[in-house]
């Protein structure tokens, strides 16, 4: 069995940096819901906006994996034409 690789100071401090932009677009998002007052929403409205949500991440998840997997098989190497 090998040893897991140790996590650096800076992999840890970029993992807090980014949880922390994502809390603070989170709160800002709850914040921005609150101020906009009593606006009610149908049925019809969450699961229209719980779509969106999946299929954005979905998307991002794909276009992710996409660049990964473009760069692991060599598609992005400097290619002369």
């Amino acid at each position: 069995m090998t040893d897991s690789p140790r996590l650096g100071l800076g992999t840890v401090l970029l993992v807090a940096v980014l949880a922390g932009m994502v809390m603070f677009a989170g709160w800002g998002a709850w914040a921005s819901w609150r101020l906009a007052g009593d606006a009610p929403m149908s049925i019809h409205g969450w699961i229209a906006m719980a779509i969106a949500g999946g299929v954005t991440a979905l998307m991002t998840g794909g276009f992710i994996w996409l660049a990964f997997y473009s760069a692991r098989k060599g598609f992005d190497d400097d290619q002369r034409y």
